[in-house]
């Protein structure tokens, strides 16, 4: 039986289709035995998370078993944002996400997509999180991880001294931290 992977992109003007390589190099990394969804998350402008969380509810009701949620950037951070502040009904057998903006802004489009004070101990329990980010990543600062770090004790993080946003398109490090699940 496959396991079930739900990606969930990157934000901003062709997110979706830049993250395909994302996707195609966590599949080829992973071999059979995984199946990726990679639906398309379309933004709400008029929505104060930009509709993500109300999307990502939806694919993550949909899954039929044991969830592997995977994220990248404006993603990852909107995963963080769904699972800290609505029940989780799903096994979910792992957390990983990919250069994860920390929301502090004080500009009022970012109002919505802050974490709650309190959203590591709202976090499902005894589930693994894993936080990749590059030490060049030119679009999300590498203080964003730093932040994740302090608030999340228990998570893995794993930093890379290169690979900028995309990691290079190269997702084997995720893989293989997914296989040893």
């Amino acid at each position: 039986m496959n396991k079930f992977i739900l990606f969930i992109q990157g934000g901003g003007e062709g997110g979706y289709e830049v993250d395909k390589e994302l996707v195609a190099s966590l599949q080829t990394a992973l071999g059979s035995g995984y199946e990726i969804n990679y639906p398309e998350i379309e933004s709400d402008e008029s929505a104060p998370d930009f509709g993500w969380c109300q999307q990502i509810g939806k694919y993550f009701s949909e899954t039929k078993s044991a969830v592997i949620l995977v994220g990248h950037s404006f993603g990852a951070s909107m995963i963080l944002k769904f699972l800290s502040e609505n029940p989780v009904n799903k096994k979910i057998e792992g957390i990983f996400l990919v250069a994860t903006p920390f929301w502090d802004g004080n500009e009022d489009w970012q109002s919505g997509l802050k974490l709650q004070e309190n959203f590591a101990d709202r976090l499902p329990v005894e589930v693994p999180v894993f936080f990749y980010h590059s030490a060049d990543d030119e679009e999300i600062p590498f203080s964003h991880l730093i932040r994740y770090k302090e608030k999340l004790k228990g998570a893995t993080f794993r930093i890379l001294k290169e690979g900028g946003h995309q990691l290079n398109n190269d997702l084997t490090l995720v893989a293989n931290d997914i296989k040893a699940l």
